[in-house]
């Protein structure tokens, strides 16, 4: 796995994230050298969803207003039915979402958190991929939908579901590599 320390990236998440497309993207990402931050949107906090079940507690470092985007080389949104559907109802969240993507830096969405993407006007004439049901979403908002492990369009990277979460967390990776290179 290719080192990106000294890398900082920022997980917005409310209660009900997919439980998986959380811990697994920030293990992986510390694991190979990052600082990952996440923010809620009381900054306290959240629950994941195990399956059919609430899961663990994932300790939260900031609320989401509070998140200063110049600090983050990359954003990473996690799924879940639950946890897009409520943060596409928060201003500060959908405000942060589109101005990281503004910055041109890696900004990581799986399963159904391209509902935030949508929500934030990023989609349109992107070429993307989420999980199935919500494939026709991305198609009305005017994204090409795709069904494939990873999608990658400029800093916009999605995955499907957590079978996924290797080759995601892999291209987020590689997408900080690439975008901190080019910013040294």
């Amino acid at each position: 796995m290719t080192d990106i320390a000294n890398a900082k990236i920022i997980i917005l998440a409310s209660d009900g994230f997919e439980q998986v497309e959380l811990t697994t993207p920030k293990k992986q990402l510390e694991k190979a050298g990052a600082t990952v931050h996440v923010a809620t949107p009381n900054g306290e906090d959240i629950t994941g969803w195990y399956f059919d079940k609430w899961g663990d507690k994932t300790k939260a470092d900031m609320k989401i207003a509070d998140v200063t985007l110049s600090d983050y080389d990359a954003m990473v949104l996690p799924g879940g039915q639950i946890n897009p559907d409520v943060l596409r109802t928060n201003e500060d969240a959908v405000g942060k979402i589109r101005d990281f993507a503004g910055t041109g830096k890696p900004l990581a969405a799986i399963c159904h958190a391209p509902w935030l993407l949508i929500e934030a006007d990023l989609v349109r004439g992107k070429r993307l991929t989420s999980y199935h049901s919500i494939r026709t979403d991305l198609k009305n908002a005017g994204a090409e939908a795709v069904d494939e492990q990873v999608a990658q369009d400029g800093n916009l990277i999605t995955s499907r579901n957590p079978d996924d979460l290797d080759a995601f967390c892999r291209a987020i990776i590689d997408a900080v590599t690439a975008s901190s290179s080019k910013a040294a």
